[in-house]
């Protein structure tokens, strides 16, 4: 499959650990990237104190074959972005390969000003922005 306009590159964009990397399980598993077998929690973060720590520090990519409804197939490569502050030249590197982004927010913390700073660099860079309520089941 080559046809470009079958091809999505998008991020996911929030703040630390507001879901950003489940979500991209979540994805993973839905287009058989993984079998279940093969899943673990985030299977992106790939470094022991990113998982201890629940934070992205290294942006992530994977590619996956997903089958529309209407029978397309497209090619998604996702950027998984780190969420602090001190990796927003990392976080700049990946929207900028990019056309659109997940914008994650946690309903039970709300918008962070680090998730706002990723935002307006997506916003900058044109991005198509998909906005996502995550954590809705928590008081």
């Amino acid at each position: 499959m080559s046809d470009i306009k079958r091809i999505r590159n998008f991020s996911i964009i929030a703040h630390i650990d507001h879901g950003k990397s489940t979500i991209a399980d979540r994805i993973i598993h839905k287009c058989g990237g993984l079998t279940d077998r093969e899943m673990k929690q985030q299977v992106l973060d790939s470094m022991d104190i990113e998982r201890e720590r629940g934070s992205t520090i290294k942006a992530q990519t994977v590619r996956l074959l997903y089958t529309a409804k209407d029978g397309n197939k497209y090619i998604l490569n996702i950027i998984d972005t780190p969420g602090h502050v001190d990796f927003s030249y990392e976080v700049n590197r990946s929207l900028s390969a990019c056309e659109s982004s997940l914008l994650v927010v946690d309903a039970s913390q709300g918008v962070e000003a680090q998730t706002l700073a990723n935002l307006y660099q997506a916003v900058e860079n044109d991005h198509v922005i998909i906005p996502v309520l995550n954590k809705i089941d928590l008081p």
